[in-house]
């Protein structure tokens, strides 16, 4: 593994990737964490990432570090912060951070086709251990930047299938807020969305059918500014 150094400054990127897991109590909002195997921190549990290659972007590091630790490929990803305080670590190590969503159903079919590492866990993110470096204060972080991206782009549509009903989308909404939503309200707001498109399929089980909905390709699933292009 290769590093970027500059006034004995190493540069680091690491991924905190969400995705929900169901319970019987209802779905959690999860991230997978890697125990160290080394000084410092050995034993504990870490955010999955690396060291930046000499000859590579920020987000193909990411990418890259992510699927080395933990057999996983996000299916939406964007940098979250830079963190480089002088005591994170025991020697000058700058993190450049992303944040990633993986719907649940791709979680399992890219960890058994992966072969991923033994020392990947799942945590519910509101019942963390202990964590290395400064990494759950960077999770916090994460964690207050979807709740709040949430609400304003269709950042949901990281952590849900191709086609979906409304409830299963307000489920969504509400493990990630933490919080129950008024189902009513809900719908009204998204119905008229442009970036929601109702499809021919419906849901079928015990109560009346409901219709599937998918995402607007068109619509950017989050505002990134001049980035975009």
């Amino acid at each position: 593994m290769t590093s970027t150094e500059g006034d004995d400054i190493r540069v680091a990127v690491s991924t905190v990737i969400f995705s929900l897991r169901a319970r019987p109590d209802g779905d959690v909002l999860m991230i997978p964490l890697v125990r160290r195997t080394r000084e410092p921190f050995a034993e504990q549990w870490a955010l999955p990432g690396g060291w930046l290659g000499g000859a590579e972007g920020l987000e193909d590091a990411a990418r890259r570090t992510l699927g080395e630790t933990t057999g996983l490929q996000a299916s939406w990803l964007e940098q979250l912060y830079a963190f480089g305080d002088v005591d994170r670590s025991p020697t000058r190590v700058v993190s450049v951070v992303y944040w990633a969503l993986l719907r649940s159903d791709l979680v399992e079919r890219q960890r058994a086709a992966a072969d991923a590492p033994e020392n990947v866990t799942w945590f519910d993110v509101d019942d963390l251990p202990a964590l290395a470096f400064d990494h759950n204060r960077i999770v916090d972080y994460a964690v207050w930047r979807l709740r709040n991206k949430v609400g304003y782009s269709r950042i949901a549509a990281g952590l849900l299938p191709d086609e979906f009903t409304l409830a299963e989308l307000r489920q969504v909404y509400e493990t990630v807020l933490g919080r129950r939503l008024d189902p009513s309200n809900f719908r009204r707001l998204l119905e008229g969305s442009e970036a929601l498109l109702p499809t021919d399929g419906f849901r079928t089980g015990p109560h009346r059918p409901a219709r599937l909905f998918r995402y607007n390709a068109d619509v950017e699933m989050a505002d990134r500014g001049p980035l975009s292009a």
